[in-house]
């Protein structure tokens, strides 16, 4: 029996991959890691286990990562030592034998300068770490997910418009229940091994073209603002985001600007076995009503 261990179990990401792992697996082979247990009840309750389990302490990870063969790293959260992480996963994974590690890096466009505060550099340490681990590894390269144009966009969209620092580079946004099923699909399935796939959704869309949609599903004209960096961060920071989380996500904003995620790759279609969800069909269902 192959036991396959997600970390990251109260998280989206993590919750969701266990989720599509019991669509393919049994509960008996599945194992959630997390600081706090009790907040993974409703994975336990479906029979999967729960172990406690904290990047930052490497002993509790070699104890939780007995008996598993393939680990789901869920990438740590921004500005909290990602690769003090990431790095103690890597080597308790090894030191307890696992065999195969799977990790979720941000997507880095070749031969782009654009650095992701926080998640490119680390990513690309992880990446290293694992190909010189001795670890079968499989890397899911993520775009950005495609549930956050709303809050790129500026929120309350119909009746404010879509307003965002100018330019007009577009991203391939993948939604967080899609990326999800693609690792539950390499988690539970042969001949992924030492392979690296990029899971652009699609059709890549600017914040422009986002008005377009907006405005075609709604029947009425949404426009397209351009405003400057600063008064973007004092607009996030009125709708109650602290500053430096207001920083982050115009670090976002400016890497879509710049064509950062615009790449195409079939990787999560084929994966998925079926189109992605689409900028379009995300804006419909929660724009779909005229909310706002």
């Amino acid at each position: 029996m192959t036991r396959i261990l997600v970390t990251g179990a109260t998280g989206n990401i993590g919750r969701m991959t266990l989720e599509h792992l019991l669509k393919r697996r049994p509960a008996g082979d599945l194992v959630g890691l997390a600081r706090d247990p009790a907040r993974a009840s409703g994975l336990a309750s479906k029979g999967i286990e729960i172990r406690r389990g904290d990047y930052f302490d490497h002993d509790g990870l070699l104890r939780a990562f007995d008996g598993i063969e393939k680990v789901m790293l869920v990438s740590a959260t921004a500005f909290t030592d990602r690769t003090t992480q990431h790095d103690n996963v890597i080597t308790a994974a090894r030191h307890a034998g696992v065999k195969h590690l799977v990790y979720m890096p941000i997507i880095h466009k070749p031969g782009s300068v654009f650095i992701l505060p926080q998640v490119t550099e680390e990513d690309r340490r992880v990446e290293e770490k694992l190909k010189a681990s001795g670890l079968t590894y499989t890397l899911v390269r993520h775009p950005p997910f495609l549930e956050n144009i709303e809050l790129y966009a500026g929120g309350n969209l119909l009746n404010a418009g879509v307003n965002a620092p100018a330019g007009a580079g577009k991203a391939a946004y993948a939604c967080r229940d899609d990326l999800a099923e693609a690792h539950a699909v390499v988690l539970s399935e042969s001949g992924h091994e030492n392979k690296a796939y990029s899971l652009y959704g699609g059709p890549a869309v600017s914040f422009r073209d986002v008005a377009q949609i907006l405005s075609e599903i709604s029947g009425r004209p949404v426009p397209f603002n351009t405003i400057p960096d600063q008064d973007y961060i004092a607009r996030l920071m009125a709708a109650g985001l602290p500053e430096p989380a207001a920083g982050f996500v115009l670090a976002w904003v400016q890497g879509v600007n710049a064509g950062e995620w615009d790449g195409q790759s079939d990787d999560l279609e084929k994966l998925l076995g079926r189109k992605p969800t689409t900028p379009t069909e995300l804006l419909r269902a929660l724009y779909g009503g005229n909310r706002g």
